[in-house]
């Protein structure tokens, strides 16, 4: 039986390097699609549910990798994530895991771990890269544990609109690319200034930057 594979990655050549690995091994995995950003991908993952794995992008414009995989996971509960990154840091991996990933592949070591990560999270099991594998993933889960006041506040859609604002984009853009009312934006935005306790733009921008919801 043929698992279907979907790749987003905002780097053409690394979408280029994974699919190599994939099809040249002569296996039953198939690259179905690739998208470049987030907003993309959970667009496509909400009309196709029989996605064997997702390989995620954890730094995307528009919609990072872990939003974008907090969004599949809540509506595909049984969804197979495993995400990549250029970064073996302990954030990064913790915010991925609660998202809903069961991997986390270093971009460094995909051509060797990309096969057994995916193995892996098909026979219902976690997969961490090497050089994460010190971290507890236990620990990453535990619900119990004391949250830090921040971006764990916020709600997706409010995450969502956080990283276009630390991007560039306008309210009327945003309002366009989410198909949402001018106002709708504005409410989110507030929302989002009040949760956080921030008064100007500059500010959101270096606090999304910070907590690794939007990227340079």
């Amino acid at each position: 039986m043929t698992t279907k594979i979907v790749l987003a990655d905002d780097h053409s050549i690394v979408r280029r390097g994974v699919r190599a690995i994939l099809e040249n091994i002569g296996t039953d995995l198939k690259v179905v699609e690739e998208f470049s950003n987030g907003k993309e991908l959970v667009d496509y993952a909400d009309k196709n549910k029989g996605i064997g794995v997702f390989i995620v992008d954890i730094a995307m414009p528009i919609l990072n990798g872990v939003e974008a995989t907090a969004h599949i996971t809540k509506n595909n509960p049984k969804a197979n994530v495993i995400m990549l990154s250029m970064y073996d840091d302990r954030v990064s991996v913790e915010k991925s895991l609660k998202a809903g990933a069961k991997g986390f592949v270093v971009k460094v070591a995909a051509a060797d771990e990309i096969l057994e990560a995916i193995s892996e999270v098909l026979n219902g099991r976690f997969y961490l890269s090497k050089s994460v594998s010190k971290y507890i993933v236990q620990g990453y889960l535990d619900k119990s544990s004391p949250r830090k006041r921040g971006a764990s506040g916020l709600t997706h859609k409010e995450k969502e609109i956080l990283q276009l604002i630390a991007e560039g984009h306008s309210s009327k853009q945003i309002a366009r690319d989410l198909n949402l009312s001018l106002n709708t934006v504005h409410v989110h935005r507030n929302n989002i200034m009040k949760k956080l306790n921030i008064h100007k733009q500059a500010e959101l921008v270096r606090y999304a930057l910070k907590e690794g919801i939007a990227q340079l």
